[in-house]
């Protein structure tokens, strides 16, 4: 099966992301939204990942340590070739089609690639509403960074064609897609998933079973949670958590900047999820609370200009 119709549902930090590199690699892309709000708040989103796109390719032509692997293919790229992928960065943003038709969004859709909210209940209702409108050839894949693809593969409609594709943040630079089946998604499309990965210069992972967290959140998120926790208890602010990350183990970044990266909505409907965090007083509950607070004050991360750190 060849693909070329992207659709992407759901605009948030991820989904942006997933949107912009496919249309930068050559692919026919169409962004999915709720409402008319949910287009305003996207295109800031992409807007700021042109940006980073275009300075990554410029850096490169005088500095190799630049290279994002996502980008190009080597650091070695002659000037003129970074000229025409920087040009084809702004091709690919004006190309991008926003929508919150579902008829337009799914209609003819050769892969659908669903990065939106962290809850069960919300991929159901989903799954549900565009089943009948896909064409018989559509592979469907959930970016989901917990929930595992057979507790969805029911609501689509298509077990065969139904998968997990999970992206690392800033895909342009860590290229890594994590490739997951289950019992019932078939060889052709698992293949063809893993194919397209490698087509939007991303490396894919592939996994031989299930596992909530995936790959990479089966490390990152009992990470992210031992340092939520240590704020949630009082035990240390934030910039001490991430200095004893950072200068302890020479890492770039401490789990407070990895959270404000990840999003967190994202993370607090992670914790929410958990039923520890129907106990009151539990760490987890204040964890929950702590989120929910920054959340409802609009600091939801980089991408709201404030989470535990400020960015212009």
């Amino acid at each position: 099966m060849s693909i070329q119709k992207i659709t992407v549902a759901g605009g948030g930090v991820l989904g942006s992301q997933i949107a912009l590199q496919s249309a930068y690699k050559g692919f026919d892309v169409t962004l999915w939204l709720r409402s008319e709000g949910s287009i305003e708040r996207t295109r800031p989103k992409l807007e700021r990942l042109r940006g980073i796109y275009k300075q990554a390719l410029e850096a490169l032509k005088d500095d190799p340590s630049a290279f994002c692997h996502g980008l190009t293919d080597s650091p070695d790229v002659p000037i003129e070739e970074l000229d025409q992928l920087i040009e084809q960065v702004g091709i690919a943003f004006d190309g991008l089609t926003l929508t919150i038709s579902s008829q337009e969004a799914f209609g003819d859709a050769d892969l659908v690639i669903e990065a939106i909210a962290e809850v069960i209940d919300e991929k159901e209702t989903f799954y549900s509403s565009i089943r009948n409108l896909l064409p018989e050839r559509t592979i469907l894949c959930t970016n989901s960074s917990t929930l595992l693809p057979s507790a969805m593969a029911s609501f689509t409609g298509r077990p065969d064609r139904f998968l997990a594709l999970h992206f690392a943040n800033n895909i342009w630079k860590q290229n890594t897609a994590e490739v997951m089946g289950t019992a019932q998604t078939s060889p052709e499309s698992y293949q063809v998933v893993v194919e397209f990965a490698r087509a939007i210069g991303m490396i894919p992972l592939e996994l031989r079973k299930e596992q909530s967290g995936y790959l990479l959140n089966s490390m990152l998120v009992p990470f992210l949670s031992a340092a939520e926790a240590l704020l949630a208890n009082d035990v240390a602010d934030v910039e001490a958590i991430d200095a004893a990350w950072t200068l302890g183990t020479g890492a770039p970044l401490g789990p407070f900047r990895i959270l404000d990266i990840v999003g967190l909505t994202t993370a607090y409907n992670i914790v929410a999820a958990s039923p520890a965090a129907q106990e009151p007083g539990s760490t987890a509950a204040r964890i929950a609370a702590m989120l929910k607070q920054r959340i409802d004050e609009g600091k939801t991360g980089i991408n709201a200009g404030e989470g535990f750190y400020k960015y212009q």
